[in-house]
């Protein structure tokens, strides 16, 4: 398979195309357990996985983010190999060590690049997600309805929960709302203040724009 030609690829239902080197990780061996099929692909180039709602799938470790900026270059080139009707998806791993890079990372790849950034703790979790997205039900991609926000939920919740006057019930409204953090950030006061309220709608602009923009 060409680079150019795998990466508007869609594998099966059920299966997932990955790049060779993740053959022997545990992320892997945590996707085949859930029942996913792996087709192993070398010349993916900087795409690590091929789902079949055509999403590609760039994964950054906590290596790549404390070792500096090159990651950002990887981004590029994934976001600019990925051809016209794929949706794009970054999975980072947020964790104790990277945690102090993360808000930098997080408004480089949704506001510069415009892609899709998912958080996850390791190798474990992610494998979770993408077997769920790869296993849903369909064909249709998933980061595209409005209830995509159930496959993050509790990382968005959790943020969504640390501006002052937004509770569960508001973050969940939010969520049931606006289908990424990215909606969020780009609504304004007329489209928030219906779902919590005037003030509430003040802080979320204001603590998102402190922290992400």
């Amino acid at each position: 398979m060409a680079a150019a030609a795998a990466v508007t690829a869609a594998p099966p239902y059920g299966h997932v195309i990955g790049h060779e080197k993740w053959r022997d990780s545990a992320l892997i061996q945590h996707i085949k357990g859930a029942g996913v099929k792996v087709v192993f692909e070398k010349e993916l180039g900087v795409v690590d996985f091929l789902l079949p709602n055509r999403s590609s799938v760039l994964y950054v470790s906590e290596c790549d983010i404390i070792a500096g900026n090159s990651y950002k270059r990887k981004l590029v080139r994934f976001r600019n190999a990925n051809g016209s009707g794929v949706q794009a998806l970054a999975l980072a791993e947020r964790t104790r060590l990277s945690e102090q890079y993360f808000s930098s990372l997080q408004k480089f790849v949704v506001f510069d690049l415009g892609l899709t950034l998912l958080p996850v703790s390791g190798q474990p979790e992610a494998s979770q997600l993408i077997s769920q997205m790869v296993l849903s039900e369909g064909r249709d991609n998933p980061f595209r309805k409005r209830s995509v926000a159930r496959l993050y939920e509790p990382q968005l919740l959790l943020l969504l929960q640390q501006i002052p006057g937004v509770g569960g019930v508001k973050a969940s409204a939010l969520l049931h709302s606006f289908s990424s953090l990215q909606e969020i950030c780009s609504a304004r006061l007329p489209q928030l203040e219906p779902l919590v309220g005037q003030a509430s709608a003040q802080h979320i602009l204001s603590f998102l724009h402190n922290h992400l923009v």
